[in-house]
């Protein structure tokens, strides 16, 4: 498990607007945590650099849409 109570979580400013659909980011790990930024205490998911990067890119592209997800 990975400890991020010392590392700051950081947001997209690309955010939606309504706060209602954003993820939070931790620096400072081999790995990439991220989280809800509405549940802070609940569990985070962890992605390696190209697990990332891989996820984001499908997101840029569209290949992840909320519609997907159902």
């Amino acid at each position: 498990m990975i400890s991020t109570e010392r590392t700051g979580w950081f947001k997209s400013s690309y955010s939606g607007g309504s706060q209602a659909e954003c993820l939070e980011v931790a620096r400072g790990h081999p790995d990439i945590p991220v989280r809800d930024s509405k549940t802070t205490p609940g569990p985070t998911l962890t992605f390696s650099a190209t697990g990332w990067t891989t996820f984001v890119t499908a997101i840029k592209d569209g290949q992840l849409t909320a519609a997907s997800c159902n």
